[in-house]
């Protein structure tokens, strides 16, 4: 809720910088943010060119052209907007962050080869306090750099997770993983799923821009019975879930001889489909689990690269769309994609329904930016706080530079944004109206301690995967 009177400490500090001409020192603000092209993502709300956003307590209070905004507002800081976009940040849907020091340990394998053989393994050996933290720091790390503001989390010891995350100053949806089988810290189902409850119950309420879930990890990996629990746990406490759904054959093959069923009609039968869930990957549907899906109001996370590397499948994302589903974009973990760049996602969703289907206009640009933005904040049930910039809403955003040589010229912002610019052109990312990056430098994140946490790690795992590659010869 917006707050109609600052605290007094505030209020002074406003009061006493300076004033522009035609501005009224009663209307202070922390920070605008400019842009020579504003993307609100609201679907009522045309490109707006040379606009602003100001900021005040974390929260957008104004958004509009900058002659208007300079009469108005005097704000502590600004950051300038000459030859950039000022857009959403943007929502990373599905993604297992510490995954990032597996990042090409092994590659092109079928998902099972890929899971039981190397990753499950090497997870076991390697993975603990300090591997989490070292590999969520990364993780962040990319993120921030790549304009990525909000990411859904699932890994094991999530409250390592949060820590990074609340020092970092991103927004998370964190998932406490939870499996049928021993996993990093666990011996099991009972002490995972016992440790996911006690999580989800420590940080509600606890941190603004952290929201616990329960993470079972997929209909194949936890039985019916035990996902039963997590969904009466999850109504218990109000909690949100995510979890893998529908992902490849294989598990289409085995739901359909354990429970003659498809995946998504077995969980939603067992009631998870009553609860906020963020069912990822959702690749093997049919007609019906689309149906089903749409009038559950669950939201459902492409992740095209990862799903194609793996060859999974192509997920019915133009038909879940025309449905009414809310659909995201994720990039999975850095192990099977093998980055967490989202304009690689935002490309590849809006190139690859168009070979699929035969039809250039499957997905149009503006489509697909808005799964990383707008549909991507409602998939995970953030619609309300971020993925638009209007006002009332969570101050998180970021600027990409459109003066570079190869972007020239610039005839249609939003076609830019998907079929030219990336990364790399991300120049600044602010959190909840704190600025994580200024002119590409990550400001909450330590890179030089970081490498070197990364270097020792993965000489650990380079040694492990080379003894077990003798081992195999």
């Amino acid at each position: 809720m917006l707050k109609l009177f600052a605290p007094c400490s505030l209020l002074l500090g406003w009061l006493m910088l300076p004033v522009v001409a035609g501005a009224s020192p009663g209307n202070g603000a922390d920070l605008i943010v400019y842009g020579d092209y504003l993307l609100t993502m609201d679907p009522g709300q045309p490109e707006l060119r040379d606009a602003a956003v100001v900021v005040r307590e974390g929260v957008i209070v104004d958004v509009g052209p900058r002659e208007r905004i300079d009469r108005t507002w005097v704000a502590r800081d600004s950051i300038a907007g000459e030859g950039r976009v000022l857009m959403p940040g943007l929502v990373n849907g599905h993604t297992h962050t510490a995954m990032t020091l597996f990042r090409g340990m092994v590659d092109d394998l079928d998902l099972m080869t890929w899971l039981n053989h190397y990753v499950f393994p090497m997870e076991g050996r390697f993975v603990d306090p300090d591997f989490v933290r070292t590999g969520t720091e990364l993780a962040c790390w990319e993120m921030i750099r790549g304009g990525t503001t909000t990411f859904v989390d699932m890994y094991f010891y999530p409250d390592e997770i949060a820590s990074v995350v609340e020092r970092c100053g991103l927004r998370a949806v964190i998932g406490s993983p939870h499996i049928d089988f021993p996993s990093p810290g666990f011996t099991g189902w009972e002490d995972s799923f016992a440790a996911a409850a006690d999580f989800v119950r420590r940080w509600q309420g606890r941190h603004p821009r952290i929201t616990p879930a329960f993470a079972p990890h997929a209909p194949y990996t936890v039985s019916a019975e035990h996902l039963q629990a997590t969904v009466e746990k999850a109504t218990e406490l109000g909690a949100v879930v995510t979890m893998h759904l529908a992902e490849a054959p294989a598990e289409t093959e085995f739901i359909a001889a354990e429970y003659d069923t498809s995946p998504v009609r077995h969980v939603a039968g067992l009631g998870m489909f009553r609860l906020p869930l963020i069912a990822a990957h959702m690749v093997q549907l049919d007609a019906a689990d689309i149906t089903l899906t749409a009038g559950a109001g669950v939201g459902a996370i492409h992740n095209p690269t990862s799903n194609m590397k793996l060859g999974a499948g192509i997920s019915p994302v133009p038909a879940m769309l025309a449905a009414g589903v809310n659909v995201g974009l994720g990039t999975d973990g850095a192990a099977s994609n093998n980055d967490l760049d989202l304009w690689e996602e935002v490309r590849m969703a809006a190139l690859l329904h168009k070979v699929a289907s035969g039809d250039p206009t499957a997905m149009p640009a503006g489509q697909a930016l808005a799964m990383a933005t707008r549909l991507g904040a409602a998939a995970i049930h953030l619609g309300d706080v971020v993925g638009q910039l209007k006002t009332g809403m969570q101050a998180d955003m970021i600027q990409l530079d459109v003066t570079r040589t190869h972007h020239l010229p610039l005839y249609d912002v939003i076609s830019h944004l998907v079929y030219v610019l990336d990364s790399q052109d991300v120049q600044t990312t602010i959190v909840a109206g704190q600025v994580l990056m200024r002119d590409r430098q990550v400001l909450t994140l330590d890179e030089t301690a970081l490498r070197a946490a990364v270097s020792r790690a993965s000489d650990r795992i380079r040694k492990a995967l080379r003894e077990q590659q003798e081992n195999e010869a």
